[in-house]
């Protein structure tokens, strides 16, 4: 039973920190908050979903057609919400309303095409629907999938920031973006690859949570987003292995409370610890508000 809720919790802190890494590179760099990130990961869901019900391919398939509507969403976020702002000093609440703005638009879109319900997948298209024995404890092998894909896909995030020639440009221009347009980089095309790369790993932190829990709607993205923030806020703000960090703690959290107390409770016990958090360490563990850690 403890390696079972062990798992689940490890596999739920995984997704958390998934979703929150986008958030976190964002706002790490441009130093604004992306309304919009829960809407792309609800599309991720609801559109693997619609592919596996509705046209019957498989998770694989659905998965990688997923990727790549998502990441074209982030390149419509950056040019529809925030680059038409950029460059004036009107502060953070036009790019912060126009991406809510946005996300609301996403989410009647996706009413439309959808329907209002919550939907379940076809039970014989659900990968990884099998369990493992861990300890003598039956394990859901998704479960672990989801686990194992976060923690790679948070690895290969934190390597392509600390390690490639675009996290280079990325770590410039949050440095500053003056210079590091009179040093080469090319800002606009080095903003748009970052919304890509979030609205990627939303779309897939959409696709799995989706299946794991077998259920989307259009309006899953709200409370996501919301534990999102406080990952972000608990890691460190900007903090790619303070999201990781602040999306365990908080998996762990909410499995405690459903455990030991109710899960009626999930909700108000992150946000306890988010409140005693900001008490003792305004700034999150990992360190300074607008750093991305190489």
């Amino acid at each position: 039973m403890l390696s079972q809720q062990i798992i689940n919790a490890l596999s739920q802190g995984a997704f958390y920190a998934l979703f929150a890494a986008g958030l976190t590179l964002i706002f790490g760099v441009l130093d604004i908050l992306n309304m919009a990130h829960g809407a792309v990961f609800m599309w991720g869901a609801m559109l693997s979903w619609y592919l596996m019900s509705a046209l019957g391919v498989n998770f694989g398939f659905a998965l990688l057609i997923t990727i790549v509507f998502c990441g074209l969403m982030g390149l419509l976020l950056e040019h529809a919400a925030f680059r038409p702002l950029r460059g004036r000093s009107s502060g953070h609440l036009p790019p912060l309303v126009s991406s809510l703005a946005l996300s609301i638009v996403l989410v009647h879109v996706a009413e439309k095409i959808f329907g209002t319900r919550v939907v379940r997948y076809p039970d014989d298209a659900v990968p990884f629907a099998q369990s493992v024995e861990v300890g003598g404890v039956q394990v859901s092998l998704l479960h672990v999938v989801l686990l194992v894909v976060a923690l790679v896909l948070m690895g290969a995030l934190w390597y392509m920031v600390a390690r490639t020639r675009l996290g280079r440009s990325i770590r410039a221009l949050q440095e500053n973006p003056k210079v590091a347009r009179l040093m080469g980089v090319d800002v606009d095309r080095t903003i748009a690859w970052m919304f890509v790369i979030a609205s990627v790993l939303a779309g897939i932190a959409g696709a799995f949570l989706g299946v794991a829990y077998n259920s989307a709607s259009p309006y899953m993205g709200n409370w996501v987003d919301l534990k999102g923030f406080a990952v972000i806020i608990l890691g460190g703000m900007g903090s790619i292995p303070g999201a990781l960090l602040g999306g365990m703690l908080i998996g762990f959290a909410e499995i405690g409370t459903v455990v030991y107390l109710s899960s009626d409770y999930r909700d108000a016990a992150v946000f306890v610890v988010l409140m005693g958090m900001l008490l003792l360490k305004p700034s999150g563990l990992l360190g300074s508000s607008r750093e991305v850690r190489a």
